[in-house]
C-alpha cells in the first residue's frame, strides 16, 4: 500500500484538489497484468487510464500492445499522438469522425472499428463510400441459464450462426472482418464476494470457452483468417488468456487499481492512483469537511460508486461524496486541521481523471513529472 504521508510530502508544493500516480506501484501493476497474461499481449483500455502519458509508459512495457478506444475521435487523436494500433471497444454513430477516419489511409490501417448489427455498417457505408475499413465483431459474453442473463447488455450476436451472418453482410458490404471480442464482465468486473459467486464465475467461464471457439470457427469459416480475437478485462486475465482461441486480453483499470477491485482473490495489485482533499472547515467536533469529493464512479448507484477516503476516515451517510464539500468522520477526522489534505482513492479508474487536469507522477517520495490527462490536453471524448 502507497505511504500516504510520502504522498503528502512530495506533492506538498501543490494544491489540492490534485491527483497522483505512485509510479512504483503502476509499474509493478503493470508487470502483474502482464505475468496474468501468461504470455497473451495486454491491450490497453484507454477509458480506464485517460491519460496519454501513462499509456505511452505502459506501452513501452514488454508485454502490452495496442490500445482498447471508447471513442473514434479519441483513436484518431491516439493514432495522430504515435499509436500505431487502435481496437475501438465500443461501436461508433459519428459520422463526422467516420468521414475524417476514412480520408486518411494511415487512419484505416491503423484503427478497427466496433460493429455487431447491420445498422452500423450501414450507417459507415452510407457515410464513407467504399473505403475498406476494418471491422471487429462484439459477441455477447454473457451467461445465460433459461431466462436469467448473468453480465452487461452490450451485443445481440452471440451464436456462431448469428457472428457468420454479421461477417458475410460486413464482407459483401466492402468491409475487412479482422476480429471478434468478448467481454465477460460477469467474469472480469465482479469481486470474489461469496462461493456462489465463485462457481457462477466458473460456470460462465467454462460455458465461454466452448462458444468462443464455436464463433471463431465460424466467423473464419465466413471471411478468412482473423487478426484479433480479444477477451477479458483486469479481473479476468488468467481465465481469457488460458484460451487458446484467444489472441490477445485487455486490461487497463489495473494499472490504477481503483477500490472495486480490492474484493478479488485471484490476485492482489497495490493501488496506484489517489487524489487529495483539502480540509476547509470544522463543522462540529469529529467531522471535517473538504472541498470538492463528488467524484462518483458510473454504474448502478450506491455506496461502491464513491471514493474511499484512508483507514480512520469515513463518508457521513446523509451527505456521501458532495458536489463542492465532503465531511468525513471518524477516528482521525479530530486530528486534521483547516488547510490538510486527505487522500482518497477513486471507485473506479480513469473516468475520475476527467474532473483534473494534470497527474502528478511520484517515485521514491518526489513529483518526477506533471503530465497532462485527456482533459488537461482540451480532449473530452465522453
Amino acid at each position: 500500500m502507497t505511504d500516504l504521508s510520502e504522498l503528502t510530502k512530495a506533492t506538498e508544493h501543490l494544491e489540492p484538489p490534485l491527483a497522483a500516480l505512485d509510479m512504483s506501484a503502476l509499474r509493478a501493476n503493470a508487470a502483474d497484468l502482464v505475468r496474468r497474461a501468461g504470455g497473451k499481449p495486454v491491450r490497453l483500455a484507454s477509458k480506464s487510464i485517460r491519460c496519454r502519458a501513462v499509456l505511452d509508459i505502459a506501452r513501452a512495457t514488454p508485454g502490452f500492445a495496442g490500445v482498447m478506444g471508447y471513442s473514434l475521435r479519441e483513436a484518431i487523436w491516439l493514432v495522430r499522438n504515435g499509436v500505431t494500433d487502435v481496437l475501438l471497444g465500443y461501436p461508433t454513430a459519428d459520422r463526422t469522425a467516420l468521414a475524417e477516419l476514412a480520408a486518411e489511409p494511415a487512419l484505416v490501417e491503423a484503427i478497427t472499428l466496433m460493429v455487431d448489427g447491420p445498422e452500423q455498417l450501414a450507417l459507415a457505408r452510407r457515410t464513407v463510400g467504399d473505403v475498406p475499413l476494418r471491422v471487429c465483431l462484439d459477441v455477447d459474453a454473457s451467461l445465460r441459464i433459461g431466462r436469467l442473463h448473468l453480465g452487461v447488455r452490450r451485443s445481440p450476436l452471440r451464436t456462431p450462426a448469428d457472428a457468420a451472418a454479421l461477417a458475410n453482410t460486413a464482407a459483401a458490404q466492402g468491409f475487412r472482418v479482422v476480429g471478434v471480442m468478448f467481454y465477460e464482465a460477469q467474469i472480469a468486473g465482479l469481486p470474489d464476494s461469496s462461493p456462489a459467486v465463485r462457481l457462477v464465475k466458473r460456470r460462465s467461464a467454462a460455458e465461454l470457452a466452448r462458444r468462443r471457439v464455436a464463433v471463431v470457427a465460424a466467423v473464419q469459416a465466413a471471411t478468412g483468417p482473423l487478426e484479433i480475437v480479444n477477451s477479458g478485462g483486469t479481473g479476468s486475465l488468467e481465465v481469457s488468456s488460458a484460451a487458446a482461441s484467444v489472441t490477445e486480453v485487455t486490461a487497463g483499470s489495473g494499472l490504477y487499481v481503483p477500490t472495486l477491485f480490492d474484493g478479488y482473490r485471484a490476485f492482489q495489485p497495490r493501488p496506484a492512483l489517489y487524489f487529495a482533499l483539502p480540509v476547509v472547515r470544522r463543522p462540529a467536533r469529529g467531522i471535517a469537511t473538504l472541498f470538492g469529493g463528488g467524484y462518483v464512479a458510473s454504474g448502478p448507484a450506491g455506496r461502491s460508486r464513491l471514493p474511499s477516503p484512508p483507514r480512520g476516515l469515513r463518508l457521513l451517510g446523509t451527505e456521501g461524496a458532495g458536489e463542492v464539500q465532503t465531511p468525513v468522520r471518524g477516528p482521525a477526522a479530530e486530528a486534521l486541521r483547516v488547510g490538510d489534505r486527505v487522500w482518497f482513492r477513486p471507485a473506479k479508474a480513469g473516468e475520475v481523471l476527467e474532473r483534473f487536469e494534470t497527474v502528478h507522477l511520484v517515485q521514491d517520495g518526489a513529483v518526477v513529472a506533471s503530465v497532462p490527462t485527456y482533459r488537461g490536453a482540451g480532449q473530452t471524448f465522453g
